[in-house]
């Protein structure tokens, strides 16, 4: 019993501390080749009806974020012709924060009517919180971003997307700059009802 208290405990720690660090707030050291593989690993056991995998990860290394910050810029020159050359150069400069930058993608196609979109983005979303507790249990801090750039044509060609697969966010991965205090979680009566 005391093995399963500690067990129990050690999950609770785990999942009550983890919180979203911004990528401009995440330093090296991140999680080598070794600790991502055990990460996505974690990723890895997330439910999956039918076993389809309907997710993938891309890590972005220095080429990828540089294809990255260019899509970014012309995302924003797309929204905004009038867009100064500061803001273009913070929409480039997002492409390289955080030691580890992970594109998560769900893949859509209707192969599995038995599936439905829905399930196909719930496994997504868990295998990205194990990979985030996977990282918290390590020591790493983790944020996840999104943006309008992640839904644009020119993501999916930059990237060598299928027509059926949708990026949905990019996870960093690093050191904390700083600790900050845990946000307040809402009580379990706020969003739970017992009928």
């Amino acid at each position: 019993m005391t093995d399963d208290t500690t067990l129990i405990d050690m999950c609770d720690a785990l999942i009550h501390t983890r919180q979203h660090i911004g990528p401009k707030h995440l330093e090296a050291p991140g999680p080598d080749e070794a600790e991502l593989d055990a990460l996505f690993a974690a990723a890895a056991a997330a439910p999956d009806h039918h076993q389809l995998r309907p997710w993938r990860f891309l890590v972005l290394g220095e080429t990828a974020r540089q294809r990255l910050s260019e899509v970014f810029v012309e995302a924003l020159r797309q929204r905004d012709p009038q867009a100064l050359p500061d803001q273009l150069e913070d929409a480039r400069i997002k492409a390289f924060r955080g030691p580890v930058l992970i594109m998560a993608i769900v893949d859509l196609r209707a192969d599995d009517p038995e599936v439905p979109v829905f399930e196909r983005v719930f496994s997504l979303g868990c295998a990205v919180q194990n990979l985030l507790l996977a990282a918290r249990a390590r020591g790493f801090g983790s944020g996840l971003s999104s943006g309008r750039a992640l839904h644009t044509p020119l993501m999916h060609q930059a990237f060598g997307l299928a027509e059926s697969e949708q990026p949905v966010c990019f996870i960093s991965l690093g050191t904390p700059r700083r600790s900050r205090p845990i946000r307040p979680r809402p009580a379990v009566a706020e969003f739970v009802q017992r009928i």
